[in-house]
Order: C-alpha cells, then sequence, then structure tokens
C-alpha cells in the first residue's frame, strides 16, 4: 500500500502540471484571439493545416504506452476546448444525432462545438453555404461500398470548398429492444449499412426483412419505439437511443471505413501532407480522358482516385472527380493542373486540404 500511494501522489502532482499548461495554453489561445480582432485579422480562427501539423508532430513525438490515435484524440480535445475561447464554432452534419457523420464530426473538431444535425446531405451544403454553420461534414466514401454519388453530385454547383477528410473505422452493432435475435423481425438501416454486413445478415438473420432509411440513427430511433425491430449502428447510437447490443462488430470486413468531408468556404494552405481534390469535363473527343490524365502521370502526380457521374447536361456526358496527393500549390501539381486546363472543357478545384490525421 505504500508503494501505492507514491505513485497517487505522484499521479495527483501530474494532474496538477497538466491543468496548469492546460489553462496557460488556453490563455495564449485567448490572446491569439485578442491580436486577431485588434488587427482586424480577416483570416479564420481554425486552421486546418495549423492543426493537422500540430496532430502529426504529437504523434511523432509519440513514445507510448498511448497510442498514436488515442495521444491524437486526447491532444485534439485539447485544442478543440481552447479554439472555443477564440471563436465557437458550428458544424452541420448528416444527422439526426447518433450517426456515424456525428463520430466523425466529434473526432475530427472535438467536442468544444455546436452541432447541427441535418436530415439529408443538400441540407448540409445550404447550412454551411447560408452562414448558419461555419463548416459542414458529410460522408464520401467507403471502403466498402465504395462512393456516396449524391455528395459527389452536389460538388457539381456548390461553391463550398473541400478544407479537410477524416477516416472513421465503423463497426456495425444489431441495436434492438428484443431480448434475443431470434425475436427480430425486421433490420432497419442506411442501405449503405445494410450492404456492408449483407453477408452476416444472410447467414445470422436469414429472412429477416431488410429496411433502408435515412439514416443509422433514424433506424436506431424507429427501433427503440417497436420492440421486435434492430437497427444496425454504433455504440454511441445504442447510448442515445437507450437500445441493448444483440450482436457486435458485424461488417463484412474487417478494416471497414468510411471517409468524410469537411466543406467550407475558405482555401486552406499547404500543410505538408496534402490531397487535392478537381472536377473536370472532358472534350467530346476520341482520347479525351487520357489528355486530362497524362499530365498527372508526367508531373509523377499519384492520383488516387478516379469517379464518374453524369453531368446532367445532356445524355451520355459525364464529369470526372479526381483526388490526388499534394497541394495544389506544390509546383508539380501547378503543373499538372495547368495542363489539365488547357485540354478539360471544364476544371474546377474543389479544394486542397490536409490528409486524415488518423
Amino acid at each position: 500500500m505504500g508503494k501505492l500511494e507514491k505513485i497517487r501522489e505522484q499521479i495527483d502532482a501530474l494532474d496538477e502540471q497538466l491543468q496548469k499548461l492546460i489553462s496557460d495554453r488556453a490563455r495564449l489561445a485567448q490572446q491569439v484571439a485578442g491580436i486577431k480582432r485588434e488587427s482586424k485579422d480577416n483570416s479564420a480562427f481554425y486552421r486546418p493545416e495549423r492543426e493537422a501539423q500540430v496532430l502529426r508532430q504529437i504523434q511523432a513525438r509519440n513514445q507510448g504506452p498511448l497510442s498514436d490515435e488515442e495521444i491524437a484524440r486526447l491532444f485534439r480535445e485539447i485544442m478543440s476546448s481552447c479554439l472555443s475561447l477564440e471563436q465557437p464554432m458550428s458544424i452541420a452534419y448528416l444527422g439526426p444525432e447518433g450517426t456515424f457523420t456525428e463520430l466523425a464530426v466529434f473526432k475530427h473538431f472535438g467536442q468544444a462545438i455546436t452541432t447541427h444535425p441535418m436530415i439529408a446531405i443538400d441540407e448540409v451544403f445550404r447550412e454551411v453555404e447560408a452562414g448558419a454553420a461555419s463548416y459542414g461534414v458529410v460522408p464520401i466514401e467507403n471502403s466498402t461500398e465504395g462512393m456516396v454519388n449524391h455528395t459527389l453530385d452536389l460538388f457539381v454547383s456548390s461553391p463550398l470548398k473541400i478544407c479537410g477528410e477524416v477516416l472513421l473505422r465503423v463497426h456495425h452493432h444489431i441495436l434492438s429492444n428484443a431480448k434475443n435475435l431470434q425475436d427480430v423481425t425486421q433490420v432497419l438501416a442506411h442501405q449503405q449499412a445494410l450492404a456492408q454486413c449483407r453477408e452476416w445478415l444472410s447467414t445470422h438473420l436469414p429472412g429477416v426483412e431488410r429496411i433502408a432509411v435515412s439514416s443509422n440513427a433514424e433506424a436506431a430511433r424507429i427501433a427503440a419505439e417497436k420492440p421486435n425491430v434492430a437497427a444496425l449502428g454504433s455504440e454511441h447510437a445504442a447510448q442515445i437511443y437507450q437500445l441493448g447490443i444483440l450482436a457486435s462488430n458485424i461488417e463484412d470486413e474487417p478494416d471497414n471505413t468510411t471517409r468524410f468531408l469537411v466543406i467550407g468556404e475558405q482555401s486552406v494552405p499547404a500543410s505538408g501532407d496534402d490531397k487535392t481534390s478537381i472536377m473536370v469535363a472532358v472534350k467530346n473527343k476520341a482520347g479525351a480522358l487520357f489528355d486530362i490524365i497524362a499530365p498527372f502521370s508526367n508531373c509523377e502526380i499519384n492520383m488516387t482516385r478516379i469517379e464518374s457521374r453524369p453531368s446532367r447536361r445532356s445524355m451520355w456526358d459525364y464529369v470526372f472527380f479526381i483526388d490526388m496527393l499534394g497541394h495544389a500549390d506544390d509546383l508539380p501539381v501547378k503543373r499538372a493542373l495547368r495542363a489539365v486546363e488547357q485540354e478539360a472543357a471544364l476544371l474546377k478545384l474543389l479544394g486542397s486540404y490536409p490528409s486524415a490525421v488518423l
């Protein structure tokens, strides 16, 4: 017991030091805000590239025993609380409360924010465009089921830019007030979640009706009102809607991950590890797509994704969404984009932004 008491005394002393240092950091954040206001600096208080750089440095310094992801989560909350002293932020996201998008919001921005759950992705865009929210968070792709096409389509006409990305490991659970799986008569979820758990559902709940709804959180809300209905969702949703978990981690792919985009009005400077997203409309001629892709190879730019979507201008006319490594201000990327612009019918820079910090 003597050894235990000594360790506890050391912990108490460290807690006191940590509290003082966090308070010192918060006061410095207030000074930054004061200087910006006095100088009438119109730049945003939230700097995605600066936050990404800080978190990468924290992970590089990490020597354990906490994981890089956990140490980043702790510091993100400190940064979130300090930033709220400079300028409170409001974030719109695909709701309702309890969605995986909400978890992505908290992972990226921390808890010291105001959230606005919206019922559709296009409403998230409108909320940010109208200035009612500082930023929005929307799903863009899943490692198992691919692209969220509705999000892509909205970038065609939206003036908003991509300011960041979030990678979230997605674990689906069977949530219900039913006593066991045998009592479940229906499974509700977003269509992407149902697809991500297709094999498990066929094996463990054969013949049980699957119903697609607007979100997993909406499925959980309905399941909370109907005793034999189950929803696919997160532990977070189970807590919010007071549902039991009948089965855990039922996704077919163990590394099931969803990528989310942070959308806003600002252009983001380079952070040192960035991505750039563009939208391109090609000319109606043979080899047009090759002419668009070739500059990236010539400039040694790594394209990480290319996706086609109907342009809605005429039948069989398409636009291409392309992601690449690097920032638009990097010389190789700048050269490649200049060459693409000469060959394309339309080139729209959707944004350069820091690569996700795990």
